[in-house]
């Protein structure tokens, strides 16, 4: 409640400043709430609302019986408050990202501070050389195209399976950024970043070591918008972007490397050493939209012990996944996506084999920054697991 009321008196106090101080921008729906820069050019600011609402059913598919277990569930899914712009120089911009939602902050525990994880973004951005730019605070890191690709941009209504299991999320660091033009459009970018190891929001210290990220780029035919879905652009000719990233996690703490339950035994954590490797593609031509993903994680010892080597019953979720999506967009700016993930874990540490087929709808009003977003997924359980349907429909409102 307590933080509640001091938003509340920031935002009331940044509407004022933006009313009576600075020289508003025109802006339109979807481009934020209001976009401001300083008399004298010393720093700018856009605030923007975003809100989700999701509807979700799921269905137990039994070998015999009825169909009566289904389960349903109506939530805000993402509620966030975002803020971006320059300091001092257009060269510093920053972004702060709020979540609302029982979603976004659930989480909290002796390493947060007891505190709800509100913050998912406060991360400045220097462009201090030509094309290098260093990133300091938190923010996502280079990791998987799909979970850097905000979820208010996607052409489904949430991330793949894939997404859930492998990704690594957001931590505190710093991060370099660099790109160059090879000539004829043909671009590469280039990420590293070193961070916390923990996850967001993280006040403890390191448990654990250091968190290492590496991630390349191509571009082949020019730059394009690669990191949102659907081809809005309808683009003229094809465009393709691959890249690659490596994460290693040092003495690692956690079941999922930054994600998970925490690793411990009868001294405190187990640690081990967590290496992730995602391969991804994103490719758009004329209406049509195609993403692919890979994640492989590995674990030098991915069964936690005690110090007498007996077993504590954690273990690293190591295996792979595979996800391949595809969809067009009509005239009518409906749009309709087939995805299919598929999710391995290595026999060690579980027989279970996940694959999941997804057929989505889309109708854009304004892009992604005004949708709704419905979807139909068959889950497909080995061993003896039932097979599963998940229905969901979701609004998305941006402004």
């Amino acid at each position: 409640m307590k933080f509640q009321k001091s938003l509340i008196a920031a935002l009331v106090l940044m509407a004022s400043f933006a009313t009576q101080a600075q020289d508003s921008t025109e802006s339109k729906f979807g481009k934020g709430l209001f976009n401001v820069v300083a008399k004298d050019s010393s720093y700018s600011a856009n605030f923007t609302v975003r809100m989700q609402s999701l509807f979700t059913s799921e269905w137990d598919i039994p070998e015999q019986g009825d169909w009566s277990d289904a389960e349903t569930n109506m939530m805000v899914r993402r509620a966030r408050l975002k803020f971006k712009g320059f300091a001092y120089s257009p060269r510093l911009t920053y972004k702060i990202e709020l979540g609302l939602s029982n979603r976004d902050i659930s989480g909290a525990s002796e390493f947060t501070s007891e505190a709800p994880r509100y913050i998912l973004d406060a991360v400045a951005k220097w462009n201090f050389y030509e094309n290098f730019e260093l990133w300091v605070g938190q923010t996502k890191l280079p990791g998987n195209r799909e979970r850097v690709i905000s979820s208010g941009s996607l052409e489904t209504v949430d991330r793949s399976l894939l997404n859930s299991r492998f990704n690594i999320d957001r931590e505190t660091g710093v991060q370099l950024h660099h790109y160059f033009d090879l000539g004829n459009d043909f671009l590469v970018r280039e990420a590293v970043s070193i961070s916390q190891g923990e996850g967001r929001n993280v006040t403890s210290g390191n448990l654990g070591g250091h968190h290492y990220v590496g991630r390349v780029e191509v571009l082949p035919f020019g730059d394009f918008d690669d990191y949102s879905g659907a081809d809005f652009a309808r683009e003229e000719t094809p465009k393709l972007a691959v890249g690659a990233s490596y994460s290693f996690n040092n003495d690692a703490v956690k079941t999922r490397s930054t994600a998970g339950s925490y690793m411990l035994n009868d001294e405190g954590f187990y640690n081990t050493d967590i290496s992730t490797f995602f391969l991804d593609a994103m490719f758009k031509y004329r209406g049509i939209s195609v993403m692919g993903e890979y994640a492989n994680r590995t674990a030098d010892n991915p069964f936690a012990r005690n110090t007498d080597g007996s077993l504590t019953g954690d273990a690293v979720s190591i295996g792979e996944g595979l996800n391949l999506q595809a969809g067009y967009l009509f005239p009518s700016n409906f749009q309709v996506v087939g995805r299919y993930t598929s999710i391995n874990y290595d026999d060690v540490v579980s027989e279970l084999i996940e694959n999941q087929y997804t057929l989505a709808l889309s109708k854009y009003i304004v892009k992604h920054k005004l949708k709704v977003q419905t979807d139909l997924s068959y889950n497909d359980l080995n061993r003896n697991f039932n097979d599963g349907l998940l229905y969901r429909l979701q609004f998305e409102l941006q402004f």
